[in-house]
């Protein structure tokens, strides 16, 4: 990140601290009639009020940060890095997702199309969001293109995609000096912003479960009661397997990503083990660290949006 855009999203999320501040401020004024409340005890209004004026623990953190600017320095980003291709619902899911992010203030957001360009209709939802973002491409070889009737395990979806992202990240950031957190956010899911609180949690690699995914309600790794370490696997889909992880499932330190640059998702891997396969670059099972309340908790789930029949398309509109 150059030195003009760390000033551009420092500058924006004074704003936001700023205008969060005033309206939080004035709810608790509201609730306790009290116009001698000072400024100095807005803090412990705060954890007084915090469920009362519904407050998530991510505007917890940021509205603390109030007292010392210096944090705003020290705040790691989230790298998602999230493939993207052309269908129907494409803007529909790419506004569903960036709309959660918005509310994110540490966010980059790594989009990479599967295309040899970059494409208006992206390009367009990226400018209009206001986020951080990298735009990207890497087309996917014709022959790993699934076919109009093929199901979604034939073949490996987002390799070269997650690939590149990956690439930009380790030619970009500086291992020792670059601190943050790494997560492959797909495009047709959806996404709670606690997640990315428990995120900010991670030492090495954090784990938590996925709601409707592998035909269970949720797949999510199993605890041992003694140790809280992961010991199994509920998933719909050989839960033997070493890490039985959804995409959506984990997440990384930036550290690691740039510590082991040979470590990328691959077409040679088996079907259905790419999350496996690239964790087990990273770590084992017994170092995995469980979120969400001890694995307990969903926030996120596979909520596909279903392709529509289109009879025909209307000029002028770019659904």
């Amino acid at each position: 990140m150059d030195h003009y855009e760390n000033r551009k999203f420092k500058r924006y999320l004074g704003y936001f601290l700023i205008l969060s501040s005033i309206l939080i401020f004035w709810k608790i004024m509201t609730i306790e009639k009290d116009n001698g409340l000072l400024i100095g005890d807005l803090k412990d209004r705060l954890r007084i009020y915090q469920y009362k004026l519904h407050l998530t623990p991510q505007q917890m953190i940021l509205l603390n940060m109030l007292e010392n600017d210096k944090h705003l320095d020290d705040m790691p980003f989230i790298y998602a890095i999230t493939p993207t291709y052309y269908r129907y619902v494409q803007k529909a899911e790419l506004t569903k997702i960036s709309q959660t992010l918005m509310l994110v203030p540490n966010i980059h957001w790594i989009v990479v199309e599967d295309s040899e360009e970059k494409t208006a209709l992206v390009t367009n939802l990226i400018a209009e969001s206001g986020l951080k973002v990298t735009h990207l491409t890497a087309k996917t070889p014709p022959f790993e293109k699934l076919k109009a009737k093929d199901p979604r395990w034939k073949r490996h979806r987002g390799v070269e995609q997650r690939n590149k992202g990956l690439s930009w990240l380790r030619s970009n950031m500086q291992l020792g000096k670059d601190k943050g957190y790494v997560y492959f956010m797909d495009d047709d899911n959806t996404y709670s912003i606690k997640l990315f609180s428990e995120i900010m949690k991670i030492k090495k690699v954090g784990v938590w479960p996925v709601g409707l995914v592998g035909g269970f309600s949720v797949e999510t790794p199993v605890l041992n009661r003694e140790t809280g370490k992961v010991e199994s696997y509920k998933s719909g889909w050989k839960p033997q397997r070493p890490f039985a992880i959804d995409m959506a499932g984990f997440a990384l330190s930036l550290d690691l990503i740039l510590a082991k640059p040979y470590a990328n998702f691959s077409y040679k891997m088996d079907k259905g083990f790419q999350e496996s396969q690239f964790l087990s670059y990273f770590t084992t099972k017994e170092e995995l660290e469980p979120l969400a309340d001890n694995c307990t908790k969903v926030y996120v789930w596979h909520t596909r949006t279903e392709n529509p029949v289109v009879r025909a398309e209307v000029k002028g509109y770019e659904v």
